[in-house]
């Protein structure tokens, strides 16, 4: 399949036309020199948009998504020469933690605003990981001194960040809730009913609006399938998985597992 087709097919809008092509320019280089490259860092949608690229192009190995840690959310893309079996993170990321007074009490919100007030791209930063009094930032290498020189503060909190290697990096626990319940069919609506403790028809009204993922993508149809393993998000109601499909029961409806991230 030659490069247009491939991403008429596989981007659905201007804004994604231009990063798979940019993913592509990466895949490409990396092939042709024989050199590693990587992407910046790409959200879910990102990254699952790049994938399903990949696995059109018929390219299933020679990459690797790295974000510094197992759950990271933002991941950078790396394609990687015939001499090199996997990437080594620490030549492409890096790790700040920063302490401030427990009182400042600062977010994921105010860290990001700071950084951004440097005139910091958000495709260079990486997952911000706030826990009590101090936060770890995962960002390229690129930038890492810069931040050592000029990221002082956040608001009126002030800052020293300093470097930690990416196996230092505190990531909070992540809390799951079991839900296990029967659905009427695997439909979208019907699951995220379940997965979020609301209503069928709330659901449908919440994923006509435009605020629910289904594996990263955004969706609009209620009547979408979801299937055991799929990714679950809505805006202002959080994630969930659906981690297991069961057998029918005696009414016909089916046992599902939810595993909700709270």
């Amino acid at each position: 399949m030659d490069r247009k087709t491939l991403l008429d097919r596989a981007a659905r809008t201007a804004e994604e036309r231009l990063l798979l092509a940019h993913v592509l320019d990466k895949c490409e280089q990396s092939r042709g020199r024989n050199v590693p490259t990587h992407t910046e860092f790409l959200s879910p949608a990102e990254a699952r948009s790049a994938e399903d690229l990949l696995h059109a192009a018929a390219i299933h190995d020679g990459w690797a998504l790295i974000g510094g840690y197992e759950r990271a959310e933002r991941r950078m893309l790396c394609f990687l020469p015939d001499w090199q079996d996997e990437p080594d993170p620490e030549e492409y990321l890096a790790a700040l933690r920063v302490r401030f007074r427990r009182e400042d009490a600062l977010t994921h919100r105010d860290l990001l605003g700071s950084l951004m007030a440097l005139g910091v791209e958000r495709a260079r930063l990486g997952d911000i990981l706030v826990s009590g009094d101090a936060a770890d930032v995962i960002v390229c290498a690129e930038i890492k001194g810069h931040l050592l020189r000029e990221w002082t503060g956040a608001g009126r909190a002030k800052l020293a960040p300093a470097p930690i290697a990416l196996a230092e990096l505190a990531v909070p626990e992540q809390r799951i809730r079991e839900i296990r319940d029967t659905v009427a069919t695997l439909r979208l609506d019907a699951v995220a009913a379940t997965g979020f403790s609301m209503s069928r028809a709330r659901a449908s009204e919440l994923i006509a609006s435009g605020r629910v993922q289904l594996n990263h993508r955004e969706t609009v149809k209620p009547d979408a399938p979801v299937r055991e393993g799929d990714v679950v998000s809505a805006r202002g109601f959080g994630k969930f998985t659906l981690a297991e499909v069961g057998g029918l029961s005696r009414k016909g409806r089916t046992a599902i597992l939810i595993q909700r991230f709270e």
